[in-house]
């Protein structure tokens, strides 16, 4: 009879370390495929903007804030906040967070949308529970956007005074630039440098980047207007609540997602939503 074992005794613990690898491995090349988009490998720019709630949503709007600076420090990927705006009672009515970071704009596109906060409100003298909500919208920054040309007819330039808590991540200045494309209404901002010239270079890159991005949706919809209608979360839909009362949970509306530890996400903890939403991105290609 041929004996199927070895000689030497079979050594369990390298064979499971083999095992281990090589299931890492397999992983690696299905984390690899999630992406696959064109713009997937670019740095980005979060925008957060209080939505609907009052005082609640500049409140909330700031705790979004909070909740993607702890991420983006956890996880080594520099940033730079923008611009910011200060709500008249508390929390802030708008910002935006620029990271120049391999991959940002793949590893955030799963925060574009609309947040729904449920929780009772800490502004509300009788204790009620109030829901709120704020808008997050992320582009990736696109290199040589010479596609686009802007001329100065076309825009109008404010310059004002910055706000903000200041800190090594925002330099509060005398001169921030807002910009408004007067065709389309997009509004860019930017405050993060000291010269005003260099906040309007900066912001002009940021417009170009976003009339860019428009004018391909477009042109998608132009192409849905014959394939069909064509589901795609985006701003305008509620795609994650986080409620604290009357229980805690936060629940991802795309992926179907579900985590207990709200407290934990609203740190920044929120790299499991990133890949439930990539493989959800990879299953809507595959449908």
């Amino acid at each position: 009879m041929v004996s199927l074992v070895d000689d030497k005794e079979l050594n369990t613990d390298e064979f499971s370390k083999e095992i281990m690898k090589f299931e890492q491995q397999i992983q690696e090349i299905e984390d690899e495929a999630l992406y696959f988009g064109e713009y997937d490998d670019l740095s980005a720019v979060i925008s957060i903007n209080a939505g609907a709630g009052g005082v609640d949503a500049h409140d909330w709007a700031e705790m979004l804030m909070r909740m993607y600076t702890r991420h983006l420090s956890d996880k080594n990927m520099d940033y730079e906040i923008e611009e910011i705006s200060q709500g008249e009672e508390a929390g802030i009515k708008s910002a935006s967070i620029r990271v120049d970071s391999f991959r940002a704009y793949a590893n955030l596109e799963s925060e574009r949308g609309v947040h729904r906060l449920v929780r009772i409100s800490p502004f509300d003298s009788n204790k009620r529970r109030h829901t709120s909500f704020a808008g997050v919208d992320v582009i990736p920054l696109i290199e040589h956007n010479d596609e686009i040309n802007i001329q100065d007819d076309e825009i109008r330039v404010d310059v004002y005074r910055s706000s903000g808590a200041g800190g090594q991540h925002v330099n509060t200045t005398d001169s921030a630039v807002r910009i408004t494309h007067l065709e389309t209404g997009i509004v860019v901002a930017c405050q993060a440098e000291r010269s005003q010239l260099q906040n309007k270079t900066r912001a002009l890159e940021l417009l170009k980047t976003k009339l860019i991005l428009k004018k391909r949706e477009d042109d998608l919809e132009k192409l849905n207007d014959i394939r069909g209608d064509q589901h795609e979360a985006g701003w305008g839909r509620q795609i994650r609540s986080y409620v604290l009362q009357p229980y805690q949970q936060v629940k991802d509306s795309r992926s179907n997602l579900e985590v207990g530890n709200v407290q934990n996400v609203l740190d920044g903890d929120i790299a499991i939503f990133t890949k439930e939403y990539l493989k959800w991105r990879r299953q809507g290609i595959n449908d």
